[in-house]
């Protein structure tokens, strides 16, 4: 008998019930669906017990509902797309935006409307993503991300069938989505991925995608285009700083044209950043200038952490909300571990004076805040 087509569900639940009784376990189940060949049990209990269910792996066999209404519910598989609810996919503009970087360069990529694949790699935190979502913002174009990681999978993103109301239908993954609505498809943290990626090498070559579980072709419309952002180069991370990147398949890394290395904005470009989220502009130029002095030493090898745009907008919240500069920067921090800390709070005693985080007593980090001084003018 081959359950994944359509089976009468009275011989289903009469074979269950002369088998078993009214009663019916977990452990009763999985052997009828052994004996019978049947390789899904949940799809066997959602198909034929979701109607006499009473408890977790229990189910009743008198609460039988008519034969014909349980046989309505089902269906076999439809290759038609479920509908989808058209959803407003163009990012909101975030008027504390500013431009720096490689966002002229890929604004002029998506307003091209030419299908013309970007990889973008950079430190954590420098805003890579969010220069694609402010760039589809500003033209207003529709943006699909999908944050990918080592579990992704076709299914993932090119779709699969689902179960929607005890039918099997077809649902598109985002990358289909994102072909046939012409959006831009925003690959975030690519790195990240495993070679199970590697299904989308003909849609990177612009040429679409076949749907093998349904036959159908799916061209790209007009529009359409992939956008890649990633930490490393897709070689891996030989320091160790991103754990769980890998190594991407060369044919997949060759099909991106163009790679663009987004660098930490400027101090004058920073401060203009957190100038957007707070009027204080004295401490805005004392976190920059901190973090400067940071990124110098942490590319001069003297310091393996660093302190990220992202991260400095969060000290600059964190003040919004506290009204305190010290808890702001030390909340914040709190994610390095503790010599590394202590060495970027004592650094920040030097650079404002007008914060005292109240280590006068003890400076177990002499050696790496030295590493941290502040340069000479």
């Amino acid at each position: 008998m081959t359950f994944e087509t359509k089976v009468d569900p009275n011989t289903v639940i009469d074979n269950l019930r002369d088998l078993f009784g009214d009663s019916l376990t977990a452990a009763d189940v999985r052997g009828y669906c052994a004996s019978n060949g049947i390789s899904s049990y949940q799809y066997f209990c959602t198909r034929y017990l979701n109607e006499f269910k009473i408890g977790r792996g229990k189910w009743n066999l008198k609460t039988q509902k008519k034969a014909v209404e349980l046989e309505q519910t089902f269906s076999a598989p439809s290759a038609e797309p479920a509908p989808v609810e058209k959803q407003k996919l163009i990012p909101d503009k975030d008027p504390t935006y500013v431009k720096f970087g490689n966002f002229s360069d890929v604004k002029k990529i998506i307003q091209s409307q030419q299908f013309y694949p970007a990889f973008i790699t950079g430190l954590s935190g420098n805003g890579k993503t969010f220069s694609v979502e402010q760039a589809c913002a500003q033209l207003g174009r529709e943006l699909i991300r999908v944050n990918i990681t080592i579990e992704t999978d076709e299914d993932d993103l090119i779709g699969g069938f689902r179960l929607v109301n005890g039918e099997t239908v077809w649902h598109n993954g985002p990358v289909v989505e994102a072909l046939e609505r012409g959006c831009i498809l925003l690959l975030d943290e690519v790195d990240l991925a495993s070679n199970k990626i590697l299904c989308l090498q003909s849609i990177l070559e612009g040429k679409g995608v076949f749907l093998k579980k349904t036959g159908r072709f799916v061209s790209p419309s007009k529009g359409f285009n992939i956008i890649a952002t990633a930490n490393t180069k897709g070689k891996g991370s030989e320091d160790g700083r991103f754990i769980g990147t890998n190594v991407l398949n060369e044919a997949f890394l060759e099909r991106f044209p163009v790679t663009f290395e987004q660098q930490y904005p400027s101090v004058a470009i920073e401060k203009k950043i957190l100038q957007q989220l707070s009027d204080d502009d004295q401490f805005c130029q004392k976190l920059v200038d901190w973090a400067d002095i940071i990124r110098k030493t942490f590319y001069d090898g003297g310091v393996e952490e660093i302190v990220s745009t992202r991260r400095l907008v969060h000290i600059v919240r964190a003040y919004s909300i506290w009204k305190n500069k010290e808890k702001a920067i030390e909340v914040c921090v709190n994610r390095f571990d503790d010599e590394t800390k202590q060495a970027f709070l004592d650094l920040y005693d030097k650079v404002d004076a007008d914060v005292n985080f109240g280590n006068e007593e003890e400076k177990p980090n002499e050696g790496l805040v030295e590493e941290l001084q502040i340069p000479s003018v």
